[in-house]
């Protein structure tokens, strides 16, 4: 069901160009779409720049959020958390253009379980409190913390451990095999999301070992962290402060990099996990937004760059977002080298910027999983998941000069699954890996999963 869904909008694609370019022309102050012949329109607001679709899936009718990429054998899976449905699904996407979903692990009642990670064959999956925004019963039961799972066999997780925060929950943590999980931890006392280290060496018990938050996080505490500004679209942080570590703590080395909202871009030493000491920092909010205002963080040591962006949720209507790039060839001074490219609208398309589109707009995630084998290296094509405007490569083999090199805007959603995005159901690209064969997997909050393929 799923190949032929993903050939029969491949040649819905191609059978539109004309149509599309026909269109694009009788519209008063734009530019026929045949104007750059790398640019092919398709259904529903969809347009392609140096990417092919390859396959799709519509994951039994359960959006996916995060996703997590591992090659068995022979065999390739995908592991996903969901956004409406609480559980996990794995995908076999040996064959990318026939991608299946082979296992579906329910989840407990009345709880988010949006983020995924894994390394050889132990996957940790993040439990949260759902925000009411997304559909949440604020008076519900709900489960927190993350479970950690024995994965050797692929398509049958089996529940080994949980570690609770006595909060909210966790957000977006990183495993990168061995001993530590590294969290973004609500946790009771606090005011956002804080850094935590849990020990997994008996996956049955897990033992947080160390943590460290922003002074002021804590409840009572002198200088106290900014109170939250009114905001009417508040995500990932449950009890609505903009000094928030969303996650993931990102380890390199001795050295933890930390995407921490309004706080920045934050570096610790955790040669001592049980007391992390800070580095360095670097602050985007002001110019930029504060709720978020670090959103995601990947060091390349071996490059002395990390690439830093935000989370802009207020439909468009606040401080510009950014997606950038940082120099950490001294961690304890990283400065801003460049910003990524804005992307802009396809010839043709019927806004005039993306931050007019409708639903959310701006960076969102990255292929983080960098320290995961089977995920392809960063090196000059760097991915991101760009909500309204889809799927965005940039060429980052000169850091102070990014460029834009393809894209992937989804059709719109034909069904709502969600009470997400507020107002017109436009395409949101959510998340993105990338696995060591090319092939490029992207979810969205209202669709399936789409499989590409960079052909620039």
């Amino acid at each position: 069901m799923e190949a032929e869904s993903g050939l029969s909008r491949r040649t819905a694609l191609r059978a539109s160009l004309t149509a599309a370019g026909a269109l694009a022309a009788t519209q008063v102050g734009t530019t026929p779409a045949q104007a750059d012949p790398a640019v092919k329109a398709g259904p529903r607001g969809q347009y392609t720049r140096n990417v092919e679709v390859v396959g799709y899936t519509d994951m039994d009718h359960r959006p996916a959020f995060k996703l997590a990429i591992r090659r068995v054998g022979a065999r390739w899976y995908l592991y996903t958390g969901h956004f409406w449905d609480s559980g996990w699904s794995v995908v076999d996407v040996t064959d990318p253009r026939r991608p299946e979903v082979v296992a579906f692990v329910p989840g407990p009642k009345d709880t988010w379980t949006l983020q995924v990670d894994l390394h050889g064959d132990i996957m940790v999956t993040a439990l949260e409190k759902i925000f009411p925004n997304f559909g949440g019963d604020p008076d519900a039961a709900f489960e927190e913390g993350l479970y950690v799972w024995d994965i050797k066999d692929p398509v049958r997780p089996r529940r080994l451990g949980h570690y609770r925060t006595g909060g909210t929950g966790t957000h977006r943590n990183l495993y990168p095999g061995g001993r530590y999980v590294h969290v973004a931890a609500g946790a009771k006392g606090f005011t956002g999301n804080i850094y935590t280290i849990v020990d997994i060496r008996d996956p049955a018990r897990p033992t947080e070992v160390g943590r460290w938050w922003v002074p002021g996080q804590r409840d009572g505490e002198d200088g106290a962290a900014p109170s939250a500004r009114p905001h009417t679209h508040g995500f990932c942080c449950a009890n609505g402060a903009d000094v928030s570590l969303h996650g993931p703590p990102y380890v390199a080395g001795d050295l933890v990099y930390l995407p921490y909202g309004a706080a920045g871009l934050v570096v610790l030493d955790i040669s001592d996990v049980t007391a992390p000491k800070p580095v360095g920092g670097l602050s985007f909010s002001p110019p930029f937004h504060s709720r978020f205002g670090v959103h995601g963080v990947l060091p390349i040591p071996d490059k002395k760059i990390a690439f830093a962006n935000s989370e802009d949720v207020s439909y468009g209507k606040g401080a510009a977002p950014h997606a950038s790039i940082v120099d950490i060839a001294d961690p304890a001074k990283p400065f801003l080298l460049s910003l990524l490219p804005t992307p802009e609208p396809p010839p043709g398309a019927p806004y005039a910027d993306f931050s007019g589109r409708g639903g959310w707009s701006g960076p969102h995630n990255i292929n983080h999983h960098q320290h995961h084998p089977d995920v392809q290296r960063q090196g000059d094509l760097f991915y991101v998941a760009h909500f309204n405007a889809g799927l965005r490569i940039y060429d980052v083999s000169n850091t102070r000069l990014p460029r834009e090199v393809g894209y992937f805007v989804p059709p719109d959603p034909t069904r709502r699954y969600g009470p997400m995005p507020e107002g017109d159901l436009v395409a949101q690209t959510e998340d993105v890996v990338v696995d060591r064969r090319g092939y490029i997997y992207v979810s969205d909050k209202n669709q399936g999963i789409y499989i590409l393929r960079y052909t620039g």
